[in-house]
């Protein structure tokens, strides 16, 4: 399947929406499951680390619950779009802040979930914009 049939398939948003939460359950596990071994690897603070992940697998419920909905509903896709730039931002601030010392692996870590994020924000945006808005009735 060529890049531009992955574009224009009628379910490129849908799609997209899935990634995101895929990336977040894949994250929020890990540091659910394990919040003290990657606290130590990454080098920052075990609550910062757990009480993140919960937060990561509630938004991923989110996702997958609007993923299903027929019309997909914009006005909550744009305000997904806004928290995956606002989660960038953060992580990029978290590092700029000085108020962690992560290691090399945790500064990697979260410029790797800003990165992603941002990159899922820019495909909804994108998304978004070549869908027409479908009246909700």
């Amino acid at each position: 399947m060529s890049s531009s049939s992955i574009l224009s398939s009628p379910n490129f948003l849908r799609n997209v929406l899935r990634v995101d939460a895929l990336s977040c359950i894949a994250c929020g596990v890990l540091q659910v499951a394990f919040p003290a071994a990657m606290a130590r690897l990454l080098n920052l603070p075990e609550a910062l680390v757990a009480y993140s992940g919960e937060f990561l697998l509630v938004y991923a419920a989110a996702v997958v619950f609007v993923s299903t909905r027929k019309p997909l509903p914009r006005p909550v896709i744009w305000a997904l779009v806004a928290g995956n730039l606002g989660w960038a931002l953060a992580c990029v601030l978290l590092l700029l802040s000085g108020r962690v010392s992560p290691s090399a692996l945790g500064v990697a870590y979260v410029l790797v979930q800003a990165l992603t994020v941002a990159v899922l924000a820019e495909l909804q945006y994108f998304g978004l914009r070549r869908t027409a808005p479908q009246p909700a009735w």
